[in-house]
């Protein structure tokens, strides 16, 4: 009887939260604040100086506009694409609107820091993706066309990728690449697009 009664108890539900690092936390928290450093307004300023003084203005918009866009995607549906397990190609829906995620969550990826820490640190890569492709047609395309373009190859090009080489049974990641600053998923996935 009293072996229930402790395994009722807030002490033993306790120990089956996950070991969370703060100073592993800590540096994903500066980590994420750096890299969304370099797309607003690193990304913004670089692009506005390249262009015509009429365009600057425009061209500094589309950076923070990609980012507010591929955020809510992000937490709404790219996140659970790239990170849950699905097939080789994709990842599942388990995570749809962040489903689930609580604060004592972790991903397998990162098992000692807080999921959602996991997953804006996450974010800011699936940001910056699309931010780096704007340079590519500064001044040449209309500012809702970039819109539709930046939702649909985040969800239908970022997304898969990314779940191959960083997700859990990812096909590139089944055959060994690694990818741990974003070369596969960022780079070569940005200069094709």
């Amino acid at each position: 009887m009293g072996a229930w009664i402790w395994l009722a108890s807030p002490l033993a539900q306790a120990d089956t939260t996950p070991p969370f690092n703060s100073g592993d936390t800590a540096w994903m928290l500066s980590s994420t604040a750096l890299v969304l450093l370099m797309t607003v307004p690193g990304l913004a300023l670089f692009y506005a100086g390249m262009v015509r003084k009429k365009n600057v203005l425009a061209t500094a918009a589309q950076s923070f506009a990609i980012t507010a866009l591929v955020s809510v995607l992000w937490m709404f549906i790219g996140y659970s694409l790239t990170f849950t397990s699905g097939n080789a190609f994709m990842g599942g829906l388990s995570r749809l609107f962040l489903n689930g995620m609580g604060l004592d969550s972790a991903n397998g990826l990162a098992p000692t820091i807080p999921e959602s820490v996991y997953m804006t640190f996450q974010m800011t890569f699936a940001i910056i993706t699309p931010a780096l492709i704007v340079g590519a047609f500064a001044e040449r395309m209309k500012f809702s066309a970039l819109l539709w373009f930046t939702g649909l190859w985040s969800l239908l090009v970022y997304a898969p990728i990314a779940h191959m080489v960083w997700g859990p049974a990812g096909w590139l990641a089944a055959d060994g690449v690694l990818d741990y600053a974003g070369g596969t998923v960022v780079h070569i996935n940005a200069g094709i697009a």
